[in-house]
């Protein structure tokens, strides 16, 4: 059985485990996802003010699209990806509300890309948010996080950019803190690892998530600023 607490909130179905569409679904047909802020994480927008996102761009774990739809505005070649169809259907329904229908999203299972066609070699960036942590959630067994790490390598260009923004275990959070250890761990092998820097992730808690963030000395409602790694890693 899955540890909801490590998941992050008292999700009705964590029978079935977090590899499962059902998991995630509901939180987007009911909107009590605490990551649905209603635009992108400020941390991520920084990058492109940077030039730290370039080329053709994946987001894996896109949930609601918010960053998908900023790049697709800018300009890049940017593809969303997400384990859930009702987080796909979220994010195409707010790139039309936001006026970039040319967002593109499509429902992959990150640990097999070899069934999607549009997960084909020739990323120049990555973004992760909020996802590789719930691989990495479970430091003493890494097998699935450098499978993904794996995954990753197969399909970026060498040269491209992975930026992972992972919730840490720096401080009160509302999911699965990892370690920076955990993160250098991973990414041991074809990677070089440019940063690891303390950062936030902007949350909001919900109905869903209120006696979590009550136990976690955390505002009852409302927005909040959550401890997270901001990696910069580089495909060998």
């Amino acid at each position: 059985m899955t540890d909801r607490r490590r998941i992050g909130f008292d999700n009705p179905h964590a029978d079935l485990g977090f590899d499962n569409p059902e998991f995630w679904n509901f939180m987007y047909d009911d909107e009590t996802a605490p990551w649905l802020i209603d635009g992108p994480q400020p941390v991520i927008a920084d990058l492109v003010r940077q030039g730290l996102v370039r080329g053709r761009v994946l987001e894996p774990g896109c949930g609601s699209g918010e960053h998908t739809i900023l790049f697709t505005r800018l300009g890049y070649d940017c593809l969303g990806t997400d384990l859930s169809p009702s987080a796909v259907e979220y994010a195409r329904r707010t790139a039309v509300q936001k006026g970039a229908p040319a967002a593109r999203f499509e429902v992959a299972n990150m640990l097999r890309p070899d069934d999607y066609p549009f997960l084909t070699p020739g990323f120049d960036t990555v973004v992760d948010v909020a996802m590789f942590h719930g691989f990495g959630a479970y430091g003493d067994n890494l097998d699935v996080a450098k499978e993904y790490a794996a995954v990753l390598h197969d399909i970026c260009n060498p040269n491209a950019l992975v930026h992972v923004l992972a919730h840490a275990d720096a401080g009160p959070g509302l999911s699965s803190g990892i370690s920076a250890e955990v993160i250098k761990e991973s990414f041991a092998t074809g990677w070089a690892i440019e940063s690891v820097e303390l950062s936030t992730y902007r949350a909001r808690v919900t109905e869903l998530i209120a006696q979590e963030a009550a136990d976690s000395g955390l505002p009852a409602d409302g927005p909040v600023e959550l401890p997270a790694w901001l990696v910069r890693l580089r495909r060998l």
